[in-house]
């Protein structure tokens, strides 16, 4: 079993930067892939970025250059510092952790403002 606590959100003005965390906690040990996605409103969940166990990362187009993954193995948590932000970047932002299966972190909402 995986837990995971996002935090971090908040409302912000376009141009403006926040930074969301994710604490794991439980059998971290068995998580092969973490990522950070964003669901709007009306919308379907899509994936943002994520790192493998490795530390390879990848990037959704719309955040490429704008957000960065990153991790603090010591702490068992997961970063994304979110740049130059977009009214379009509004969303639910969720953290997930794939072992054999996906968990899934409570979300935490990201308001950016015209």
């Amino acid at each position: 079993q995986v837990q995971l606590v996002e935090s971090g959100g908040g409302l912000v003005q376009a141009g403006g930067s926040l930074r969301l965390s994710c604490a794991a906690s439980g059998t971290i040990s068995s998580i092969n892939v973490m990522g950070w996605y964003r669901q709007a409103a009306g919308k379907q969940r899509e994936l943002v970025a994520y790192i493998t166990r490795g530390g390879r990362t990848n990037y959704a187009d719309s955040v490429k250059g704008r957000f960065t993954i990153s991790r603090d193995s010591a702490k068992n948590t997961l970063y994304l510092q979110m740049n130059s932000l977009k009214p379009e970047d509004t969303a639910v932002y969720y953290c997930g952790a794939d072992t054999f299966k996906r968990y899934w972190g409570q979300g935490t909402q990201v308001t950016v403002s015209s």
